[in-house]
């Protein structure tokens, strides 16, 4: 235990801990008050409440300095994300929409807008909704179909988007289409483009159309189904280079998996937190539930799988900011991570019994979004392919679906 908490005080700077605690004060003070008032009811993050994100430089973390962001890294951004998770994880998948994973990769130095769209990004005046799935494409996103096709000095974006949370009240919305056929059936993933479509906040772009898809969680935000039908933006939207978007999404995806991982971590640890309070507080035999061994059992379980993600995720974000590649490891903490938050939130619930199925705990919203976790950003069983091929090689089973894919979309 001691050399565990070592290692932990070696990760935590001093910097990082005050960021952290930073972190943490908010969610206390702003985050979950906002989230029990207004997540039963199915409400919106307050727009007061993003301005003071944006003021504590939450949407600016790992952005540059030279252009407007804190110039840190993905552990000070999980840092926040974990924290910001023990109030509310909507808040807390928010700060993605600023800090630009996937697309301040495709802003290379030479783009003439980078300086422009990192700056309103990181002051929380430029957040970006994420357009990449669609009806029938999910985690085979070498298989869109929405179509990016010139017209003259412009682009007509044509097709269906769906799970593209915060369409309406994103300043932007970062579209992923195909701009050209793939070359071969190993090359599928060729031929997409990304679009930045810009628009009022709180409205749809022109020429697109959608609608809310209703969701069983992951409240305080919209999730819509989106049309595009010639929707037309200037030369300058491609983000990255013609064709190649796919290897922009790629080379944000370790630091998304340990985002995902840390809102898991921050779910599981609130619900840890609650489970461990609602035990001292709750009578049952003229004495506390937390007297109860099965209950002080399942508390030392649910502790001990929250420390061990953590753990693991710290690893996986050192390594990420040395620059290091660690596909393996982010597949495996964004795995775990978000296996256990199931496990440790629904273990809360028990713990709370019949209290724990009202609305009146924050509980039952931490179980109903970390079952999520198990879902997007990679969903558990792509994450096991990933570290399976990684560890195996890919196999030839999956060789002869992609060859079919591409055969019977091009063939």
């Amino acid at each position: 235990m001691n050399e565990q908490m070592n290692q932990s005080q070696g990760y935590l700077t001093e910097e990082r801990q005050m960021i952290r605690d930073l972190a943490r004060d908010f969610t206390r003070k702003e985050v979950l008050p906002a989230a029990n008032r207004l997540d039963p009811d199915h409400g919106t993050i307050p727009p007061a409440l993003i301005s003071k994100m944006a003021q504590l430089g939450f949407f600016g973390i790992t952005l540059p300095e030279d252009e407007g962001g804190q110039g840190l890294g993905a552990f000070e951004y999980c840092l926040v994300a974990e924290e910001l998770a023990r109030g509310w994880m909507s808040v807390a998948s928010l700060i993605a929409r600023g800090n630009g994973t996937f697309y301040k990769e495709g802003l290379r130095k030479n783009h003439p807008r980078r300086q422009e769209l990192l700056s309103r990004s990181a002051s929380g005046e430029m957040l970006v909704a994420y357009a990449l799935s669609e009806p029938n494409t999910g985690s085979d996103l070498s298989s869109i179909t929405c179509r990016a096709v010139k017209d003259g000095g412009e682009w007509l974006i044509s097709g269906q988007k769906y799970w593209c949370t915060f369409a309406d009240g994103a300043d932007a919305i970062l579209v992923f289409a195909r701009t050209s056929p793939p070359p071969s059936a190993e090359k599928r993933h060729l031929g997409i483009s990304a679009f930045l479509v810009e628009k009022p906040r709180g409205k749809l772009p022109a020429n697109c159309s959608g609608s809310p898809i209703p969701k069983i969680g992951y409240f305080g935000w919209n999730t819509f189904e989106l049309s595009f039908d010639a929707c037309r933006v200037p030369s300058n939207a491609l983000i990255g280079d013609e064709g190649n978007a796919f290897y922009m999404m790629a080379a944000g995806l370790e630091t998304a998996r340990a985002h995902t991982a840390a809102r898991s971590i921050g779910l599981a640890q609130g619900a840890l937190d609650d489970a461990i309070a609602y035990a001292k507080d709750r009578r049952q035999f003229a004495v506390p539930i937390a007297e109860f061994q099965a209950i002080r059992f399942k508390i030392a379980t649910m502790a001990t799988k929250v420390e061990a993600a953590r753990q693991l995720l710290y690893h996986v974000c050192t390594q990420i900011d040395l620059g290091k590649r660690c596909d393996t490891e982010s597949s495996m903490v964004k795995y775990f991570a978000s296996e256990i938050a199931e496990e440790v939130t629904s273990e809360s619930l028990q713990i709370h019994g019949g209290a724990g199925y009202t609305k009146l705990f924050a509980v039952e919203r931490h179980w109903r979004d970390a079952r999520l976790t198990k879902i997007f950003e990679g969903t558990s069983e792509i994450q096991q392919r990933i570290i399976s091929d990684n560890l195996l090689g890919r196999s030839e089973i999956d060789k002869q679906i992609a060859h079919n894919a591409y055969s019977k979309t091009y063939g």
